[in-house]
């Protein structure tokens, strides 16, 4: 490969698959500039793909409507005032009432557990 190729895709570790984004290649590493500026060196034997990404606009596009994004997989987010008081703790009422405004409760989780003010909602474990 020539110096200054355009290269993407490219392995951090041999066999592994593609996970960055060619200066001079020496007898072990190779120098690669990365877009953000930064250089990195990369075992000479990791492979990637040559030229430059074909849609780089693609995660920039607009969705016109909401079954498109169902089309991607992915699923409505409802909020926890629009469902009944068994299904969330915002739930149920008449109109918006029960935690709107400066009385009533504090954001909650499904689960009843307060989810502002740097309230740890993860389990205990995981978090040591």
């Amino acid at each position: 490969m020539r110096i200054g190729t355009m290269i993407h895709n490219i392995e951090v570790n041999p066999g592994q698959g593609g996970k960055l984004i060619l200066k001079e290649p020496t007898s072990r590493y190779c120098l690669i500039k990365l877009p953000s500026g930064a250089e990195k060196l990369i075992d000479s034997r990791c492979r990637a793909t040559i030229g430059m990404v074909s849609n780089p606009s693609h995660g920039a596009r607009k969705l016109r409507k909401a079954g498109q994004s169902r089309w991607l997989g992915r699923r409505p987010v409802v909020r926890g005032v629009a469902m009944n008081p068994v299904d969330h703790p915002h739930g149920g009422g008449e109109g918006r009432s029960k935690s709107s405004g400066n009385h009533g409760r504090c954001s909650l989780t499904p689960w009843g557990k307060p989810c502002k003010s740097g309230y740890k909602t993860g389990p205990l474990k995981r978090r040591k």
